[in-house]
């Protein structure tokens, strides 16, 4: 799910700078689904003393250039883990393979490489599942079986690829958290996160993390600021993405679309008719058009999501631990109802909400395995504000700080799909002077409010060229001011200068 807080202001934190992938790869940026083959009932390949069931992995990726967009971006790679869940089924972490070219998968004591490729991939939870182009060569494996939610102070091994050595390795670690916390791939979301304190290191995301010969979780962050404290993915967020890729397609998560605000403070318990020891959180802010849209209101107070009881922090029961309300949500998908219970003004109240993605908070979320989206005229690079952008230039004008923190919350979405962001001018002698107005959004062009990169491309490559084109920049009095009659030649000049071999990359 994405943080609720995200959707109020630009999900950068501090927490998420300590929070690192398991995997060796230097390509992270700042880096029809067949029916699963039956598990074997009772032997694993692990009872057998038999780790070829656990492969490595290696990436070669590239990474897209976001300053210089028109450039292919810079090529890389990593090594990570991987295991076999079923017929010719991989999991393994997506950031072991955004954005990769090629792939190849090595079985453990054998010098041969697999080539292979994604089949499913989920940046907001972090898995994908993989698959080779010959299966042949692992027919004699046995698939591991997926396990359930560990206790605390359990024992569980880890084992991966990591940095160090080029053969498996084994480490073993105590359950020491379970927590609903953020996932470093996506820089947005949050899910069930289970902490151990094993060795775990680079190349070790994507491993399987092993309980009683079960995977009980998969390897995929560390805590930079800690000696010996890893995280994994639980088997809930590990199941809950299997069965949604049953129908070929990966759905994305769901989401409630409100900030909640806890209920500790006397005062504000009295004021909204809350005993000492009732049950409920505050309401702060419903997102316009979100799954509570129309259901909810700002300060309701969300006491129970089906029939489980929020207390005064927002966190559930669930299997015998207290975990964040949200978590309930995390187990439902795109379509699934679920029943509210709040006080709205001291009456209590049951209200039902239909669940669905909210495309628009992906503006925080990083993007992996798509091209950059721009436009070139007459020198002047026009790029689509979201999280990549914003990383890779470090804006620091205020609108477009406020427009990125606020594009959710303030529905700005609702009139612009896209805040298109002037980012660079190439040197050239129609555009000289204009220099300061780089790094801000654009607000019209030749009088016509710009909503889209698409419609701001259509507006700046006219059938006929007007006599100027006028293209007015928020918070700047001064217009960029471009003859008309000498854009199409101040276009091609610098895609020449530049090596601009395509002037322009539209679709999503």
């Amino acid at each position: 799910m994405i943080k609720p807080s995200s959707l109020i202001r630009p999900p950068i934190h501090a927490a998420l700078a300590l929070l690192a992938p398991l995997t060796t790869a230097s390509a992270q940026q700042n880096n029809p689904l067949a029916p699963l083959a039956p598990l074997a009932p009772r032997t694993t390949a692990l009872a057998q003393g038999n780790y070829g069931s656990i492969v490595r992995i290696e990436a070669a990726t590239q990474v897209p250039n976001y300053k210089e967009p028109w450039k292919a971006g810079r090529f890389s790679g990593g090594i990570g883990t991987g295991f076999l869940i079923g017929s010719n089924r991989f999991l393994t972490n997506a950031h072991v393979v955004s954005n990769a070219r090629r792939l190849l998968i090595t079985v453990h004591g054998s010098p041969r490489k697999h080539p292979a490729k994604i089949i499913h991939i989920a940046h907001d939870c972090d898995l994908a599942l993989l698959e080779v182009d010959d299966f042949t060569p692992f027919l004699g494996l046995k698939p591991l079986q997926i396990g359930s939610v560990p206790k605390l102070e359990s024992q569980v091994r880890v084992i991966g690829y990591p940095v160090g050595g080029d053969r498996i390795s084994v480490t073993r670690g105590v359950v020491s958290r379970i927590d609903f916390s953020s996932y470093s791939h996506s820089r947005s979301d949050q899910h069930l996160v289970v902490q151990i304190d094993a060795a775990i290191n680079p190349g070790n995301s994507g491993g399987p993390v092993i309980q009683n010969d079960k995977v009980i979780g998969v390897a995929f962050q560390g805590l930079r600021s800690a000696d010996n404290t890893g995280y994994m993915i639980p088997t809930p967020v590990v199941n809950r993405f299997l069965k949604d890729i049953e129908d070929g397609h990966y759905d994305q998560y769901v989401d409630l679309g409100i900030a909640s605000f806890p209920m500790f403070n006397p005062a504000m318990r009295k004021k909204f008719g809350l005993g000492q020891n009732s049950p409920g959180v505050l309401v702060a802010s419903v997102t316009p058009d979100g799954p509570c849209d129309g259901v909810l209101e700002n300060n309701d107070i969300l006491t129970a999501i089906n029939g489980n009881a929020v207390d005064a922090a927002g966190n559930i029961l669930i299997d015998g631990e207290k975990v964040n309300m949200n978590e309930i949500v995390e187990r439902k998908f795109s379509g699934d109802t679920i029943q509210l219970s709040i006080i709205r003004e001291g009456k209590a109240l049951t209200r039902s909400c239909t669940l669905k993605p909210f495309p628009p908070s992906r503006m925080y979320a990083a993007q992996y395995d798509v091209k950059p989206r721009y436009t070139t005229f007459a020198g002047l690079v026009f790029q689509p504000l979201d999280r990549n952008l914003y990383a890779a230039h470090s804006f620091t004008n205020t609108r477009v700080r406020r427009l990125f923190a606020h594009y959710v919350d303030e529905a700005i979405f609702k009139e612009r799909q896209d805040i298109v962001i002037l980012t660079r001018v190439l040197a050239d002698p129609v555009n000289t002077h204009i220099n300061s107005h780089v790094g801000t959004a654009v607000e019209s062009i030749n009088g016509e409010k710009v909503t889209s990169l698409e419609q701001a491309h259509a507006l700046l490559h006219p059938e006929q060229a007007p006599e100027f084109f006028i293209i007015k920049c928020e918070g700047i009095e001064r217009p960029i001011v471009i003859p008309g009659n000498k854009a199409a030649e101040a276009s091609q000049r610098t895609q020449t200068n530049y090596g601009i071999a395509n002037p322009s990359h539209l679709t999503k």
